[in-house]
């Protein structure tokens, strides 16, 4: 049943490709100017007392995209305001969320659970307020599991992407998701294709966690996924990442700086113009920015 779904999605995408230049995200818009910035805003609290603030930085750093972490605590008129804020400096904002245990079959309804909350908020909100489209990240390879059971956490997380982008599909909203650049290492369940080409094939876009705090290697480590997006016609950022981490400093630009990581990411650019399905960068995250950003 599995590698039947899969198959459908591959001849939907191929078939489609034939017809059209470009989906819910479309493919050349790294190329119309410059290239777009995306960033992640984890702190949610943030956008009830902090709102302008995020709004002016990401606004001044060229971000045109916002991945906005949903807790539904937080009452849905600070979302409402939120975005209609960020939309005057032409921005939009995703519904992020995720975990490593959603990619298992048991957890599926916490996937549910935001799918639901998100329809509700999508129903009662007007077309500027509401969110543009769905961003997961589901991180399977930091559960015990991936390392005594693998077969079976990539079977379950394959079933769970399936769920979720035909739901996305049923409320009408592109979905993207993260990646991490070793994806296409691992080959997917009963079936002769990479578990990136899976994911790539499944979701309109994919941000693909290419941390490194140099433009050469950032674009070695995300060619590959990059070329598969290019195949497929799918749109793909390039991620970085901006705070410390106990996987060594190349990992990140914490050490560097903003002028530093900007002057690689403007190079960035120019080595990934060569592929098509270059979407723009993607920076993790907005708070870790924020705090060397006068570095």
């Amino acid at each position: 049943m599995l590698t039947k779904m899969i198959s459908r999605i591959v001849l939907f995408v191929l078939c489609s490709l034939l017809v059209m230049g470009s989906g819910l995200y479309p493919l050349h818009m790294a190329h119309a100017k410059g290239f777009p910035k995306a960033t992640w805003l984890w702190n949610t609290e943030q956008i009830k007392t902090q709102a302008n603030d995020i709004v002016s930085f990401t606004s001044a750093n060229g971000v045109n995209q916002i991945y906005l972490q949903i807790n539904i605590d937080i009452p849905v008129s600070y979302y409402k305001a939120f975005i209609r804020l960020a939309a005057t400096k032409g921005i939009t904002v995703d519904a992020l969320n995720g975990a490593p245990s959603w990619a298992l079959t048991s957890e599926r309804n916490q996937i549910t659970k935001f799918i639901n909350w998100v329809e509700d908020y999508q129903s009662h909100s007007l077309a500027s307020e509401q969110f543009h489209g769905l961003h997961m990240d589901i991180e399977p390879h930091l559960l015990p599991q991936w390392k005594t059971n693998l077969n079976s956490v990539i079977e379950q997380w394959q079933k769970s992407v399936i769920y979720l982008t035909q739901e996305a599909k049923r409320l009408n909203m592109p979905i993207a998701a993260d990646i991490p650049f070793w994806l296409s290492n691992y080959k997917a369940t009963n079936d002769n294709i990479t578990l990136s080409r899976f994911m790539i094939t499944a979701y309109d876009s994919i941000t693909i966690m290419s941390y490194r705090d140099t433009a050469a290697a950032i674009y070695s480590v995300a060619e590959r996924e990059l070329e598969e997006a290019r195949f497929l016609g799918k749109p793909a950022f390039a991620a970085v990442e901006t705070k410390s981490s106990n996987e060594g400093n190349f990992i990140t630009f914490y050490e560097e700086g903003a002028k530093y990581m900007n002057e690689q990411l403007n190079l960035l650019s120019g080595l990934a113009k060569a592929q098509d399905a270059f979407a723009g960068v993607a920076i993790h995250d907005y708070d870790g920015w924020r705090a060397f950003s006068g570095r």
